[in-house]
């Protein structure tokens, strides 16, 4: 007997839209030679701000007045969220069988982001109005691997926990959504999601 799927749960980034930090610090590097390298090694040293903003745990001008110190103030404000959006791009063969999906099951997105990439990056891409429903870091308070976010897919669904299949590109991530009772795989490419879909009886 084929399992009962309702609820298909998409990852964004490297899923939908692949993102490459390489592209911010070139731009940087225009700016000023270094510069690029620099905000590049802060970042990372720093990544618990990365996580703190997704949470939203500080505000967007918090985020952008370290980010500024950061750029030693050669960057304005608005030029910093452009260019720190520049990063994704789209996986047109994913986005593809979204449609098809969204014919017989609800479409949720689940995502680990901030404001300035949903602003400046990402909403505006057409095929963020077939999801049913966005369910991102910054608006609930959490993220992934925390419970209350996956939770929070479930309040939407208002399915049981067995019937959301989600793909992540992180194995972490995926491995928490098991740990919900959700069927989850670790995305790779697109034929080996195919692969997935129709080992499970999914219409895509």
């Amino acid at each position: 007997m084929t399992k009962k799927y309702s609820a298909i749960v998409f990852d964004l980034g490297n899923v939908l839209i692949p993102f490459d930090y390489h592209i911010i610090i070139g731009k940087l590097e225009k700016i000023e030679t270094g510069l690029g390298k620099k905000f590049s090694q802060l970042y990372s040293e720093n990544y618990h701000i990365h996580r703190q903003y997704e949470k939203f745990d500080i505000t967007t001008d918090e985020f952008l007045d370290t980010m500024i110190e950061w750029l030693d103030k050669k960057v304005k404000k608005e030029e910093f969220c452009r260019i720190y959006s520049s990063l994704f791009s789209l996986n047109d063969d994913m986005i593809a069988l979204l449609p098809r999906l969204k014919q017989n099951y609800k479409l949720v997105l689940l995502s680990n982001t901030n404001f300035i990439h949903q602003k400046y990056g990402w909403q505006d891409y057409e095929f963020i109005k077939l999801f049913d429903k966005l369910i991102l870091s910054h608006e609930v308070g959490s993220v992934k691997p925390e419970d209350k976010i996956y939770k929070a897919v479930e309040e939407f669904t208002n399915a049981p926990a067995e019937e959301h299949f989600y793909t992540d590109d992180i194995e972490e991530y995926v491995t928490a959504a098991k740990r919900m009772g959700w069927d989850a795989v670790k995305f790779v490419g697109y034929e080996q999601y195919m692969q997935d879909l129709k080992e499970r009886g999914i219409r895509g």
